[in-house]
């Protein structure tokens, strides 16, 4: 007899189309889905932890677990050319029965590490959910490898599905170890890294203003090109993130180092813009910004909103979460601005997202919110491509303006904006620039299919040192 464990059910409407979505005025906070049997969408701009673990340059990947669960990460390291740097230990069954887990994870990686035709400076080795089923000794493993290679940097990653659902997730275990192997040095107070990002942050964004104007030294690891130039990012006094899968390292790199960490909010909210850039030009002691300026970030946006408007029109607008970490503040933006925006599609509300969320509630109760991760999703383009064709118009292609990869590939448009992890924006940039990006998207028609299949936005051949 099959019992129900996953609580109670969520209201979601199924509709004449049999995709699944929730008014906002009926979605619960954090979860308002129900989890389940998932889908996944073949839009993959988004990073894995390949891709951010090759960050640290120079450095040497190593993953170890079964071959089936190897396929999708030898394949990206193959897509962005870094197969040089990417190396896998295949646990097979024989090593789960017989309890040799240790001794296959130890003497795999020792073989590779020396059949490497250069010696790398560092090496991320990666264990897998079975490790932890079975009990292995991975404090052990990780012992004996800097015993016998202490030339080289170990730091433990994870490939392990099983964290998603409580404790530090994944992405944010990976972005912790990107900071893992910085050794201690003196601090020098006008040094400042900005961490957790796979981005570059933008170098006309508010924040690379705010931090030049401060007259410091700026360390992002995804300017290192050589291993002793990350290593120098250890002499940062202040570490800063705005990505939120990398506050719980910045922390972890505080404590360990001895520096401040700063947690700066992306935000599509004016007030909530304004405090976070006043906070950190307390952190950095200099002044913040003044009414002046602030008035004239505001009138840019405000422009920059009501040309897109005018452009696009009454066009419908779906916005998904890969664009950006706050995409009901995106919504609430563009309602308030007089957009339509029709759909947004998540699988969950974050907490820094809850504030939007609450005021969609009460001034716009018939937002539409989508699954991505839902079973019948995989039904959504095909439902979608039927209701938006028609043959007697021609001349009407618009038919729906995206923001986001999965909002484009769902409603299937190849009008959208092609930005992921917020594309390196931050404070009014962010504002003023999706206003472009919106009005390009809708005057410039792109190849969906063909661009929402490519792994790791911004990483391609290349692009990692």
């Amino acid at each position: 007899m099959l019992t129900k464990v996953n609580g109670k059910e969520t209201i979601v409407q199924l509709g004449m189309s049999g995709i699944p979505h929730v008014k906002v005025a009926d979605a619960k906070f954090p979860a308002p889905f129900t989890s389940g049997l998932e889908y996944a969408a073949p839009a993959r701009g988004t990073w894995n932890i390949v891709h951010t673990g090759m960050l640290i340059p120079e450095a040497h990947e190593i993953f170890i677990c079964a071959t089936c669960c190897l396929r999708g990460v030898v394949l990206t390291a193959a897509e962005m050319d870094a197969a040089d740097r990417f190396s896998t230990v295949e646990v097979r069954e024989e090593n789960l029965l017989d309890g040799s887990m240790e001794d296959l994870a130890i003497e795999g990686v020792s073989d590779i590490i020396n059949k490497l035709p250069k010696r790398p400076p560092a090496v991320l080795v990666y264990t897998s959910c079975v490790h932890h089923f079975t009990g292995t000794d991975v404090d052990m493993i990780f012992a004996t490898l800097r015993e016998r290679f202490p030339d080289i940097d170990f730091t433990d990653c994870y490939m392990n599905p099983i964290m998603r659902k409580s404790g530090l997730t994944p992405a944010q275990l990976m972005r912790s170890r990107l900071y893992m192997l910085l050794h201690p040095r003196e601090l020098n107070p006008k040094a400042v890294a900005i961490i957790g990002n796979d981005l570059p942050t933008n170098k006309d964004s508010d924040l690379m203003q705010v931090l030049e104007r401060a007259e410091v030294k700026i360390h992002e690891i995804t300017s290192c090109e050589t291993y002793e130039e990350y290593q120098e990012m250890a002499e940062s006094s202040i570490y800063i993130s705005y990505y939120p899968e990398a506050a719980p390292g910045g922390d972890m790199l505080a404590e360990r180092l001895g520096g401040k960490h700063l947690v700066m909010q992306f935000s599509y909210d004016y007030d909530e813009i304004d405090e976070t850039f006043a906070e950190l030009a307390t952190t950095l002691g200099v002044p913040a910004r003044t009414a002046e300026e602030i008035s004239q970030l505001r009138e840019l946006c405000e422009q920059e909103l009501a040309e897109t408007l005018e452009l696009v029109g009454d066009t419908p607008v779906t916005i998904d979460y890969t664009h950006s970490t706050r995409p009901l503040g995106l919504a609430l933006l563009l309602l308030r601005h007089g957009f339509n925006v029709t759909k947004v599609y998540l699988d969950a509300i974050t907490a820094g997202d809850k504030p939007a969320f609450e005021a969609l509630h009460k001034e716009y109760p018939n937002l539409e919110l989508y699954p991505t991760v839902h079973a019948s999703m995989r039904f959504a383009q095909a439902v979608n491509a039927n209701e938006s064709s028609d043959d007697s118009d021609a001349e009407n292609t618009v038919k729906v303006l995206a923001i986001g990869q999965k909002a484009a590939y769902f409603d299937n448009t190849n009008y959208f904006v092609n930005v992921v992890e917020g594309g390196g924006m931050l404070g009014y940039e962010a504002v003023y620039t999706t206003a472009r990006a919106m009005r390009d998207a809708y005057e410039n028609e792109k190849d969906m299919e063909t661009l929402v299949g490519v792994k790791g936005l911004g990483c391609g051949s290349g692009c990692c040192i």
